[in-house]
């Protein structure tokens, strides 16, 4: 499981970065009345100049992939329920994901803004649970369908 764990973490560090970039191409075709939108002002703002945010948002949406993606493995903990399994997974990913957004200035930086952020966030993980967890379901009820046919 470590060495599943570690290569996930390799693996899930440049697709964090490359997520990242697509997500400034989609905000920018929609938002940045066609030009290209590296990252928020205010990022930009506090680190002084463009380049400088850009390298601190490659290098947290590298490390929000690696994030991601190592966290992974707890769906594999079959010991674990799966009731445990999300909110081990749940904390974990929010480890990564609510401070990587504050620093990057994706929220708003007061307690309103945290907590509509925190919202959005859960919105988007239970919306991702259920159909994960539905699509599995179906996934188990077709394998028992064959297994019938079989027989």
């Amino acid at each position: 499981m470590k060495k599943n764990t570690i290569l996930r973490i390799l693996l899930g560090f440049p697709l964090g970065i490359a997520v990242g970039y697509v997500i400034t191409i989609c905000i920018s075709l929609v938002w940045a009345q066609g030009y290209y939108s590296p990252c928020v002002p205010e990022l930009i703002e506090a680190m002084g100049n463009e380049i400088n945010a850009v390298v601190l948002q490659a290098l947290l949406t590298g490390v929000l992939g690696a994030g991601f993606a190592g966290s992974s493995v707890i769906w594999e903990i079959e010991r674990l329920s799966l009731v445990k399994q999300t909110g081990i997974y749940f904390l974990a990913v929010s480890v990564f994901m609510l401070p990587t957004a504050y620093f990057l200035y994706w929220m708003e930086h007061s307690a309103r803004g945290a907590l509509r952020y925190f919202g959005i966030f859960v919105l988007i993980f239970v919306g991702i649970w259920i159909t994960r967890f539905l699509t599995g379901k179906r996934n188990v009820r077709q394998m028992n369908e064959h297994l019938q046919k079989i027989k």
